[in-house]
């Protein structure tokens, strides 16, 4: 364990502990090899008496070691139908945010759970029968940023070997021999069924699962070198080329390894937005992707309506602070308009002046031309991209637009010869 995991014996970790064989076993390891710990329980109220049972034994356990003790209890079900997710996926999520908490709250860097073999055998074959990329099939990462699994090189007989040599006493999870559940019927099933078929099966699943991680890494490397090719970061979205991405084969392959981190799933709905119209969009639970004539414009979702707010500037008022940096300053003489900085006659002005997001059937009459204009016109003229559409600030005087903030200046408000009062106004882009 020192050569493949040094850190837990550098510093102090959390150890997720239920109390049953595989958690005990890796309590008593960590003990043997005097590190430093503190054990965590979840207590999730589906099992009863057994639940607290289970809380008992462990919160002994702690202190037969004289190891700080962490429990919680969940309310398991209520989030089940808070959320309509498995029981299983409430419990999962539950316990790892209390988990997180728990490391931010007493500064422990490491959560360290007794995941082995056979755990990983059972997710890989749950990602098989759902369906999945090599993400899914290259198994249980033993490390990750804050969560480190010592015991993923070990089958669950050598575990249990271990526990009885070493006459160890565990508590046994009833629910665990319940097969409505999948993954229990995978385990108490499907995988003694492929081990007797070939009785060095799961030493041959860890061989091929280092094979996998092995080609999985070649493929990342090839495709970080494609994104730093095609994505284009702006300020608040990444363009991508639809030509370039067009080039690619297998075009779906290469759209699944490029777009899966970012939550997608439809992935024939993906591969049509390559020809769609303009427009058109997929979603996936944080993040928008949508056509823009030759591009993709991939964004993260917003999901507050920032297009209802209004934000006053009063007549004497200098400095605004929100929704961006603005500066209002009466000045003797002006000079050319830029993007960052208008002249306008303030007489012409209507106070309180608002600051608010652009809408369709907005206009304005736009500075140096003749007439008005729509601004979805202008945009489209401009070549404007959509998500910068959607994040466009206007300045206006009561119906009418003064300023596409960053953009163009309306006519209407301009200084000539005659103004007397000259007001500058400077926006922080």
């Amino acid at each position: 364990m020192g050569s493949k995991f040094p850190e837990l014996f550098e510093k102090r970790f959390l150890l997720a502990c239920s109390g049953g064989l595989d958690s005990v076993v890796l309590t008593h390891l960590c003990h043997e090899s005097q590190l430093d710990f503190a054990l965590a329980h979840c207590n999730f109220g589906l099992r009863g008496e057994e639940s607290d049972l289970d809380e008992k034994f462990v919160s002994e356990l702690a202190e037969k070691i004289k190891k700080p003790f962490f429990l919680t209890h969940l309310d398991t079900l209520g989030y089940v139908n808070k959320h309509k997710v498995s029981v299983q996926m409430a419990a999962r999520e539950l316990r790892y945010a209390w988990f997180k908490k728990i490391l931010k709250e007493n500064n422990i860097p490491i959560l360290v759970t007794a995941h082995h073999a056979d755990d990983d055998l059972e997710t890989f074959l749950i990602n098989l029968s759902r369906g999945t990329g090599i993400d899914g099939l290259v198994g249980i990462p033993s490390k990750t940023d804050f969560l480190c699994r010592p015991l993923l090189p070990f089958s669950r007989e050598q575990i249990l070997e271990y526990a009885k040599s070493n006459n160890l006493e565990w508590r046994e999870d009833k629910s665990n021999n319940d097969t409505k559940y999948l993954r229990n019927k995978i385990r108490l099933e499907i995988i003694p069924a492929l081990k007797e078929l070939h009785p060095t099966f799961l030493d041959n699943y860890k061989n091929t699962q280092s094979f996998l991680r092995q080609t999985s890494k070649i493929a990342d490397h090839r495709l970080q070198e494609i994104k730093k090719k095609l994505f284009v970061k702006e300020s608040n979205f990444t363009r991508i080329a639809i030509d370039k991405l067009k080039e690619l084969e297998p075009l779906s392959a290469y759209l699944y390894g490029l777009l899966n981190e970012f939550g997608f799933t439809e992935w024939d709905n993906i591969a049509d937005l390559l020809d769609a119209m303009s427009g058109k969009y997929v979603l996936s639970d944080t993040h928008k992707l949508l056509k823009d004539r030759s591009f993709l414009l991939l964004s993260e979702r917003q999901f507050d309506d920032s297009t209802q707010q209004h934000f006053s500037i009063n007549i004497n008022q200098e400095i605004v602070a929100e929704p961006l940096e603005m500066k209002f300053t009466v000045v003797d003489n002006w000079d050319n308009n830029t993007d960052a900085i208008i002249y306008v006659a303030k007489k012409a002005l209507k106070y309180p002046l608002v600051i608010r997001k652009w809408k369709n059937g907005d206009y304005f009459y736009p500075l140096g031309l003749q007439g008005k204009k729509k601004l979805s016109k202008f945009f489209k003229d401009e070549k404007i991209d959509v998500f910068s559409k959607k994040d466009q600030w206007l300045l206006c005087s009561g119906e009418d637009i003064v300023w596409v903030i960053g953009r163009r200046a309306d006519e209407r408000f301009k200084v000539k010869e005659d103004t007397k009062e000259i007001l500058r106004i400077e926006a922080t882009l």
